[in-house]
Protein backbone atom coordinates (compact mmCIF):
# COMPACT_ATOMS: atom_id res chain seq x y z
CA UNK A 1 0.00 0.00 0.00
CA UNK A 2 2.84 2.24 -0.67
CA UNK A 3 0.41 4.41 -3.54
CA UNK A 4 3.33 5.51 -5.07
CA UNK A 5 0.84 6.07 -8.43
CA UNK A 6 -0.89 9.33 -6.39
CA UNK A 7 1.94 11.24 -7.47
CA UNK A 8 2.72 13.35 -10.47
CA UNK A 9 6.59 13.49 -11.51
CA UNK A 10 6.55 16.97 -10.84
CA UNK A 11 5.38 16.17 -6.79
CA UNK A 12 8.06 13.54 -6.88
CA UNK A 13 10.81 15.61 -8.62
CA UNK A 14 9.62 19.43 -6.42
CA UNK A 15 12.63 21.58 -5.49
CA UNK A 16 12.73 22.25 -1.71
CA UNK A 17 11.75 25.66 -0.43
CA UNK A 18 15.63 28.02 -0.80
CA UNK A 19 15.33 31.71 1.26
CA UNK A 20 14.86 31.78 4.70
CA UNK A 21 16.84 28.08 5.25
CA UNK A 22 20.75 29.09 5.61
CA UNK A 23 23.25 27.33 2.59
CA UNK A 24 25.75 25.39 6.13
CA UNK A 25 24.42 22.80 7.75
CA UNK A 26 25.19 20.33 10.22
CA UNK A 27 23.84 16.68 10.21
CA UNK A 28 23.47 15.01 13.29
CA UNK A 29 22.02 11.33 13.35
CA UNK A 30 21.67 10.76 17.38
CA UNK A 31 20.67 8.09 19.60
CA UNK A 32 17.48 7.23 21.78
CA UNK A 33 17.69 9.16 24.99
CA UNK A 34 15.93 10.58 27.90
CA UNK A 35 13.29 13.15 27.37
CA UNK A 36 15.19 15.48 29.64
CA UNK A 37 18.60 15.06 27.52
CA UNK A 38 16.33 15.45 24.66
CA UNK A 39 14.90 18.75 24.98
CA UNK A 40 18.13 19.70 26.60
CA UNK A 41 20.45 19.30 23.36
CA UNK A 42 17.52 20.91 21.47
CA UNK A 43 17.74 23.88 23.47
CA UNK A 44 21.53 23.98 23.70
CA UNK A 45 21.65 24.14 19.61
CA UNK A 46 19.47 26.05 19.67
CA UNK A 47 21.67 28.82 22.33
CA UNK A 48 24.28 28.39 19.92
CA UNK A 49 23.17 28.58 16.59
CA UNK A 50 25.56 30.27 14.48
CA UNK A 51 25.16 33.01 11.43
CA UNK A 52 24.39 31.04 8.46
CA UNK A 53 24.32 27.46 9.61
CA UNK A 54 21.62 25.21 11.16
CA UNK A 55 21.54 21.96 12.59
CA UNK A 56 19.68 19.32 11.71
CA UNK A 57 18.77 16.38 14.06
CA UNK A 58 17.39 13.01 14.40
CA UNK A 59 16.73 11.63 17.69
CA UNK A 60 14.92 8.31 19.47
CA UNK A 61 13.41 7.88 23.07
CA UNK A 62 14.72 5.62 25.25
CA UNK A 63 11.18 4.73 27.20
CA UNK A 64 7.96 6.11 26.33
CA UNK A 65 7.96 9.66 27.44
CA UNK A 66 5.20 12.09 27.38
CA UNK A 67 6.13 15.54 26.53
CA UNK A 68 3.94 18.70 27.42
CA UNK A 69 4.46 22.33 25.77
CA UNK A 70 5.61 25.28 27.70
CA UNK A 71 2.54 26.85 28.45
CA UNK A 72 0.33 23.46 28.62
CA UNK A 73 -1.60 23.86 31.49
CA UNK A 74 -1.24 21.17 33.87
CA UNK A 75 -2.25 22.02 37.03
CA UNK A 76 -5.57 20.22 38.21
CA UNK A 77 -5.10 17.29 34.94
CA UNK A 78 -2.21 15.74 35.54
CA UNK A 79 0.42 15.41 38.17
CA UNK A 80 3.60 13.52 38.83
CA UNK A 81 1.65 10.45 40.19
CA UNK A 82 -0.96 10.07 37.15
CA UNK A 83 2.23 9.61 34.68
CA UNK A 84 3.91 7.26 37.07
CA UNK A 85 0.57 4.97 37.03
CA UNK A 86 0.78 5.56 33.45
CA UNK A 87 4.53 3.55 33.92
CA UNK A 88 5.35 6.83 31.41
CA UNK A 89 8.63 9.70 31.64
CA UNK A 90 7.32 13.12 31.25
CA UNK A 91 9.22 16.34 29.92
CA UNK A 92 7.99 20.21 29.24
CA UNK A 93 9.56 20.70 26.21
CA UNK A 94 11.30 24.38 25.36
CA UNK A 95 8.41 24.69 22.51
CA UNK A 96 5.07 25.14 22.40
CA UNK A 97 1.96 22.71 21.43
CA UNK A 98 0.30 20.38 23.37
CA UNK A 99 0.72 16.98 25.56
CA UNK A 100 2.26 14.30 22.87
CA UNK A 101 3.80 10.69 23.64
CA UNK A 102 6.82 9.84 22.19
CA UNK A 103 8.09 6.32 21.07
CA UNK A 104 7.97 4.75 17.68
CA UNK A 105 8.54 7.77 15.84
CA UNK A 106 11.16 9.71 13.89
CA UNK A 107 11.86 12.56 16.06
CA UNK A 108 13.72 15.61 14.20
CA UNK A 109 14.78 19.02 14.91
CA UNK A 110 15.87 21.48 13.11
CA UNK A 111 18.13 25.12 14.69
CA UNK A 112 18.72 27.93 12.51
CA UNK A 113 19.76 31.38 12.39
CA UNK A 114 15.96 33.84 11.85
CA UNK A 115 16.79 37.38 10.90
CA UNK A 116 14.33 39.21 13.78
CA UNK A 117 12.08 41.07 10.14
CA UNK A 118 10.94 37.63 9.45
CA UNK A 119 7.99 36.47 10.76
CA UNK A 120 8.40 32.69 12.28
CA UNK A 121 5.55 31.15 10.30
CA UNK A 122 8.38 31.87 7.03
CA UNK A 123 10.31 29.34 9.51
CA UNK A 124 7.75 26.70 10.13
CA UNK A 125 6.51 26.98 6.41
CA UNK A 126 10.27 26.39 4.70
CA UNK A 127 10.58 23.18 7.26
CA UNK A 128 7.06 21.77 6.87
CA UNK A 129 7.73 22.39 2.89
CA UNK A 130 10.71 20.15 3.59
CA UNK A 131 9.20 17.73 5.48
CA UNK A 132 6.19 17.03 3.17
CA UNK A 133 8.85 16.32 -0.19
CA UNK A 134 10.66 14.03 2.30
CA UNK A 135 7.60 11.83 2.89
CA UNK A 136 6.71 12.05 -1.17
CA UNK A 137 9.81 10.39 -1.88
CA UNK A 138 8.70 7.35 0.79
CA UNK A 139 5.79 7.52 -1.40
CA UNK A 140 3.20 8.89 1.21
CA UNK A 141 -0.07 10.88 -0.19
CA UNK A 142 1.15 13.54 2.50
CA UNK A 143 -0.38 17.06 2.54
CA UNK A 144 -0.34 20.34 4.52
CA UNK A 145 -3.43 21.30 6.50
CA UNK A 146 -5.28 24.37 5.63
CA UNK A 147 -7.02 26.66 7.28
CA UNK A 148 -8.49 27.19 10.84
CA UNK A 149 -7.67 28.94 14.03
CA UNK A 150 -4.22 28.36 15.91
CA UNK A 151 -4.38 25.82 18.54
CA UNK A 152 -4.30 26.87 21.88
CA UNK A 153 -2.07 25.30 24.55
CA UNK A 154 -5.49 23.61 26.48
CA UNK A 155 -7.26 21.17 24.92
CA UNK A 156 -7.18 18.22 22.83
CA UNK A 157 -3.69 15.73 22.85
CA UNK A 158 -1.36 17.04 20.11
CA UNK A 159 -2.87 14.53 17.43
CA UNK A 160 -5.83 14.37 17.74
CA UNK A 161 -6.25 18.34 16.07
CA UNK A 162 -4.34 19.40 13.15
CA UNK A 163 -3.12 23.12 13.12
CA UNK A 164 -3.21 25.09 9.62
CA UNK A 165 0.25 23.88 7.70
CA UNK A 166 0.64 20.46 9.51
CA UNK A 167 1.38 17.60 7.23
CA UNK A 168 -1.97 15.17 7.38
CA UNK A 169 -2.43 12.12 5.86
CA UNK A 170 -6.44 11.51 4.54
CA UNK A 171 -7.03 13.56 6.94
CA UNK A 172 -5.27 12.75 9.82
CA UNK A 173 -1.94 14.31 11.63
CA UNK A 174 1.19 12.22 10.80
CA UNK A 175 3.83 14.83 11.87
CA UNK A 176 3.10 17.13 14.76
CA UNK A 177 5.70 19.84 15.65
CA UNK A 178 6.51 22.46 17.51
CA UNK A 179 8.46 25.81 17.75
CA UNK A 180 10.60 28.32 19.63
CA UNK A 181 11.81 31.65 18.86
CA UNK A 182 14.83 33.39 20.67
CA UNK A 183 16.22 36.59 19.55
CA UNK A 184 17.69 35.90 16.34
CA UNK A 185 17.45 32.01 16.58
CA UNK A 186 14.86 29.47 15.78
CA UNK A 187 13.79 26.03 16.93
CA UNK A 188 11.24 23.57 15.66
CA UNK A 189 11.74 19.98 16.45
CA UNK A 190 8.38 17.79 16.30
CA UNK A 191 7.39 13.70 15.64
CA UNK A 192 7.13 11.78 12.59
CA UNK A 193 4.54 8.86 13.67
CA UNK A 194 6.17 5.29 12.62
CA UNK A 195 3.16 4.01 14.91
CA UNK A 196 0.35 5.27 16.23
CA UNK A 197 0.84 4.88 19.85
CA UNK A 198 -0.61 8.22 21.26
CA UNK A 199 -3.46 5.78 22.74
CA UNK A 200 -0.85 5.48 25.94
CA UNK A 201 -1.70 9.03 26.82
CA UNK A 202 -5.08 8.13 27.16
CA UNK A 203 -4.14 6.31 30.90
CA UNK A 204 -3.22 10.49 31.73
CA UNK A 205 -6.72 11.50 31.52
CA UNK A 206 -8.81 8.22 31.45
CA UNK A 207 -12.21 9.88 31.88
CA UNK A 208 -11.95 12.12 27.71
CA UNK A 209 -12.84 10.61 25.17
CA UNK A 210 -10.40 8.98 22.73
CA UNK A 211 -8.77 10.89 20.68
CA UNK A 212 -9.32 9.69 16.83
CA UNK A 213 -6.42 7.60 15.29
CA UNK A 214 -3.36 9.35 14.13
CA UNK A 215 -1.64 8.67 10.71
CA UNK A 216 1.43 6.69 10.51
CA UNK A 217 4.59 5.41 8.33
CA UNK A 218 3.66 2.08 8.95
CA UNK A 219 0.34 2.04 7.86
CA UNK A 220 1.12 4.00 4.76
CA UNK A 221 4.42 1.21 3.83
CA UNK A 222 3.36 -2.09 5.56
CA UNK A 223 6.12 -3.72 3.50
CA UNK A 224 9.10 -1.49 4.94
CA UNK A 225 10.49 -2.62 8.41
CA UNK A 226 11.16 0.55 11.23
CA UNK A 227 14.36 0.38 9.79
CA UNK A 228 14.18 0.87 6.09
CA UNK A 229 11.77 3.45 6.33
CA UNK A 230 14.20 5.19 9.00
CA UNK A 231 17.19 5.39 7.01
CA UNK A 232 15.14 6.10 3.97
CA UNK A 233 13.93 9.49 5.62
CA UNK A 234 16.81 10.09 6.70
CA UNK A 235 18.14 9.88 3.01
CA UNK A 236 16.08 11.72 1.32
CA UNK A 237 15.82 14.85 3.81
CA UNK A 238 19.61 14.79 3.61
CA UNK A 239 19.02 14.84 0.18
CA UNK A 240 16.53 17.64 0.03
CA UNK A 241 18.54 19.84 2.35
CA UNK A 242 21.73 19.66 0.27
CA UNK A 243 19.60 20.88 -2.77
CA UNK A 244 18.28 23.78 -0.70
CA UNK A 245 21.65 24.33 -0.41
CA UNK A 246 22.08 24.84 -3.67
CA UNK A 247 26.30 24.55 -5.27
CA UNK A 248 27.55 27.37 -2.21
CA UNK A 249 25.97 25.13 -0.03
CA UNK A 250 27.91 22.92 2.89
CA UNK A 251 26.98 19.44 4.45
CA UNK A 252 28.71 18.19 7.41
CA UNK A 253 28.42 15.81 10.05
CA UNK A 254 28.13 17.85 13.48
CA UNK A 255 30.29 18.00 16.15
CA UNK A 256 29.70 19.28 19.44
CA UNK A 257 32.05 21.96 20.84
CA UNK A 258 32.84 23.47 24.44
CA UNK A 259 30.03 26.05 24.03
CA UNK A 260 27.41 23.17 23.40
CA UNK A 261 28.77 21.24 25.79
CA UNK A 262 28.21 24.00 28.44
CA UNK A 263 24.90 24.70 27.37
CA UNK A 264 23.90 21.05 27.33
CA UNK A 265 24.96 21.03 30.76
CA UNK A 266 22.85 23.77 32.03
CA UNK A 267 20.09 22.88 30.02
CA UNK A 268 19.59 19.39 31.48
CA UNK A 269 19.59 20.92 34.55
CA UNK A 270 16.59 22.87 33.42
CA UNK A 271 14.99 20.39 31.83
CA UNK A 272 15.36 18.10 35.29
CA UNK A 273 13.44 20.73 37.68
CA UNK A 274 10.48 19.70 38.64
CA UNK A 275 9.53 22.82 38.68
CA UNK A 276 10.06 23.27 35.17
CA UNK A 277 7.90 20.77 34.55
CA UNK A 278 5.28 21.53 37.08
CA UNK A 279 5.18 25.06 36.38
CA UNK A 280 1.45 25.46 35.57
Amino acid sequence: MTHAGRFGPGDRTAAPPRGVLPRAWSWWVDGARDGVTNMAADQALLETVRPGHGTWRWYGWERPTVSFGRNERLAGRIDADTVAQAALAAVRRPTGGRALLHWRELTYSVTMPLDEALPWRAAYAAVNQLLLLMLHRLHVPAVLAGGGAPVAPEGPVCFEEPASGEITVAGRKLVGSAVWRQGGAYLQHGSILLHDDQSLLRALTPHAPPPPPAASLAHWCPTRSDGDLTHDAHAALQGLLTEAAGPDGDMAPFVPDAAFDRALARQRAHFADSAWLWRR
